[in-house]
């Protein structure tokens, strides 16, 4: 049984309105009283704070703690290229967060399986956060696909789950919450951990759209003249 850490219902008061927003999802779902309760106010902590920071890594630590609460202790977040590949963090690109034990990463990069993961296929094609235990299973899902999970599962990664994040223009992330143990996480947890991940990719491109100017658009001689002439109070008819 799970047992979120309890803190004071005061926590929750004087929240934006987009967490009200977020609790009536919440509250569709029917779970005992004492859990509802507890997960409420774990998840309106995690909001409350995360609009207080103003840096990227402190908002992963957050996360990080927020996950705990459901026996998550690894989580990985990153945004992807057409090829499949995880993206470098760079000025432009969310960030490359992840607290994977070092030898799976290190793993990871030696044997390419950012190339055969099967939870990046599947990730393009939902919306909703879903189980690897769903990609295993999936008959689609080779055997090379399959030694991903067995592999993680060696390095203490037991289970977990992956949540989709489409953007606009095409853009694209990942957040993946893992457990040591092979339980699977109950309906109320998968979530939970849904709408952190939501808040936090849509906090951190809000972060990182604020740390410093993109590049600037390349105008052609016509384009800047207009431009000239519309400073200058000109109409467009003119």
């Amino acid at each position: 049984m799970e047992r979120p850490r309890i803190t004071a219902i005061s926590q929750i008061r004087g929240l934006a309105p987009s967490v009200s927003d977020q609790f009536s999802l919440i509250s569709s779902v029917h779970f005992p009283k004492a859990a509802e309760e507890a997960f409420a106010v774990e998840f309106a902590r995690f909001l409350a704070l995360a609009d207080g920071v103003a840096q990227t890594d402190q908002l992963f630590d957050l996360l990080a703690t927020f996950a705990m609460n459901f026996n998550c202790p690894w989580i990985a977040y990153g945004s992807l290229t057409p090829d499949q590949r995880l993206l470098k963090s760079d000025r432009r690109d969310p960030p490359v967060l992840l607290n994977y034990p070092d030898e799976w990463q290190k793993r990871c990069f030696k044997m390419g399986y950012d190339r055969i993961d099967p939870i990046i296929k599947t990730s393009r094609k939902r919306a909703a956060a879903f189980r690897w235990s769903d990609v295993c299973k999936d008959a689609s899902t080779t055997e090379d696909e399959r030694r991903v999970f067995d592999e993680a599962a060696t390095f203490g990664l037991g289970t977990g789950i992956r949540v989709p994040l489409h953007g606009p223009h095409g853009s694209f992330a990942i957040m993946s919450f893992a457990q040591p143990c092979d339980r699977e996480l109950q309906n109320r947890t998968v979530i939970y951990l849904q709408l952190a991940a939501f808040h936090f990719h849509l906090k951190v491109a809000k972060l990182e759209n604020s740390s410093g100017v993109g590049e600037l658009p390349r105008l052609s001689l016509r384009e800047i003249e207009c431009i000239s002439w519309a400073a200058r109070g000109k109409t467009s008819w003119e």
